[in-house]
């Protein structure tokens, strides 16, 4: 069972809700992939209308738990604002925390990050901060009053997988205890294996499924990955060795002269 802010949760796969064929797809993809969290951006010019109430009757209609966040964000301010509105509209005080710093890798401000963490920590929000797999901002985040953080494997939409393992595994080893997702960058089942068997909490991913040639049947494959990368972890995986060692018992065997 994995817990986030004392939401108790079966599943370990999140889900992105952007880049899909067709609302019937992003539906049974939602379906196939049995995740209770999926994410939503807000955009400012929908605040006040009617143009997102039908896709947002869609998701509510799922019966699973929304998490908005602040895509495409820049700034402390802008991020706040759209936090502050996202709460609005959803009636949720969960946040998934963006404040991007570079155009290009579309890279978290880790600076920025942190401050406004603070600010919307202070201000009542369960925070999910969208971080870099830097162990100093972790534990600045978790000082800033975050109890869930989310470390990238490698840039949005990039499909690379996990591009820095060491940093990963001793990001999980020095907060063993911290509830953690890995978020952005994944794109095959076999990368949300390979980070779960680090011991990381869940997975969230958006791209690698909505861009599959097969949307729904790609969900299907990340939930069972994800699912078997932490029964592995749990199980407890052989460590490498860099001499062969025979599985068939070499005592009592006879001996030819």
């Amino acid at each position: 069972m994995l817990t986030l802010y004392d939401t108790k949760l079966s599943s370990r796969l999140l889900l992105g809700t952007a880049q899909y064929p067709s609302p019937a797809i992003l539906m049974d993809a939602i379906k196939a992939s049995g995740t209770e969290i999926v994410t939503v951006s807000l955009r400012r010019e929908m605040g006040g209308g009617k143009s997102g109430d039908k896709f947002w009757s869609l998701i509510r209609s799922l019966a699973v738990h929304v998490l908005p966040n602040t895509a495409g964000c820049h700034t402390v301010k802008e991020a706040v604002l759209t936090a502050q509105m996202a709460r609005d509209v959803f009636a949720t005080d969960w946040i998934k925390l963006e404040v991007i710093g570079n155009h290009d890798t579309l890279q978290p401000d880790v600076f920025a990050l942190v401050e406004a963490a603070r600010i919307l920590s202070d201000d009542g929000f369960k925070v999910f901060p969208y971080m870099t797999d830097d162990l100093v901002v972790a534990e600045r985040l978790l000082e800033a009053g975050c109890e869930v953080l989310m470390p990238w494997c490698a840039p949005i939409g990039s499909a690379l997988g996990p591009l820095n393992l060491h940093a990963l595994r001793s990001l999980r080893g020095h907060l063993p205890d911290v509830p953690m997702i890995v978020d952005a960058g994944l794109g095959r089942p076999s990368h949300a294996a390979t980070v779960m068997e680090l011991g990381f909490d869940a997975i969230l991913l958006n791209t690698a499924v909505a861009k599959a040639g097969d949307p729904v049947a790609m969900a299907g494959a990340f939930a069972k990955a994800t699912e078997a990368g932490h029964t592995a972890y749990r199980a407890g995986m052989l460590e490498p060795r860099d001499v062969a060692v025979p599985s068939t018992p070499v005592i009592g065997k006879a001996v030819f002269t």
